[in-house]
């Protein structure tokens, strides 16, 4: 059996050539295609893409995405804190099966998410008369929204918050349950300073799906435009009506979401790492 050898032992040549070919792959698939948008979008000039981002339509999906992002960003970070500390920190019967649930929107066509609820709460589904006996809607309302955002977005935070929380020892969470803290205080100041960096990031991951989610939201959605339309389904819409202006301006502002997010997340990382250092040092 041939000994390991690692990629630093290969000739300069071979690096090259194989970063050069990352760098080309990089560049056609993301770079290219951000410049397009961008450019399209300006293609006309600053005032008919301002006048499409400010156009009441527009307003209206950005103000819908908003509070649908600030309504399940906590409900999943929330929820995923809770199945990470289950997951990283016990062991019971079931296990197994809550991983897989964590990980099932991963694996499920957002499209089918949709449906699913369409079939539980829409007006000829499970639920359907009951709730509008009551005058309860879901489908093609607000909470339709984000009970679909919520379950696609939902492995972001426990997925991110895992790993970390696993690598740890008990030792520092034994240590203060001797010292007298109750469960919650340790998870505050221990456990939770531990994966801060981790957790934001997931954080920062969640909202940015949860912005540009777009299968799932327009099966629940409706499509009704300036009410249940989110920026997604807006920029769709626009470009169904040839409004190709308005609709690479739009599709601009969530390009820049996705800039932010990240320039964010890789500074997160840095601090990580930074703490991980300092911490290391320490000891």
């Amino acid at each position: 059996m041939s000994a390991f050898r690692p990629a630093t032992a290969d000739s300069p040549l071979v690096n090259l050539i194989v970063g050069t070919l990352a760098v080309a792959i990089g560049v056609l698939l993301l770079v290219l295609p951000l410049i397009a948008v961008y450019a399209e979008a300006l293609r006309r000039g600053w005032d008919p893409a301002w006048a499409a981002l400010t156009e009441p339509d527009t307003v209206a999906a950005i103000r819908l995405t908003l509070i649908v992002a600030l309504t399940t960003v906590p409900l999943n970070t929330i929820g995923g804190l809770a199945a990470a500390w289950c997951v990283a920190k016990h062991d019971f019967p079931g296990k197994r099966l809550l991983v897989t649930l964590i990980e099932l929107p991963f694996s499920v066509s957002p499209v089918i998410s949709g449906l699913v609820f369409v079939l539980i709460f829409g007006l000829q589904g499970w639920l359907g008369q009951w709730l509008q006996a009551r005058d309860i809607q879901v489908i093609f309302a607000l909470p339709g929204l984000v009970l679909a955002t919520v379950f696609v977005t939902f492995p972001f935070v426990a997925r991110t918050v895992i790993p970390l929380m696993q690598e740890p020892g008990p030792e520092e969470e034994e240590a203060a349950a001797t010292l007298g803290a109750t469960g919650f205080q340790t998870f505050l100041r221990v456990t939770l300073p531990n994966v801060k960096w981790a957790l934001l990031a997931g954080v920062l991951l969640c909202n940015a799906r949860a912005m540009g989610e777009f299968g799932a939201v327009s099966v629940v959605s409706g499509h009704i435009r300036g009410e249940t339309n989110t920026v997604p389904l807006h920029v769709e819409i626009l470009y169904n009506e040839y409004q190709f202006a308005g609709a690479f301006a739009v599709a601009a502002l969530l390009a820049l979401l996705g800039l932010v997010t990240l320039a964010a997340k890789t500074v997160l990382e840095r601090l990580s790492a930074r703490d991980g250092a300092r911490l290391g040092g320490a000891a």
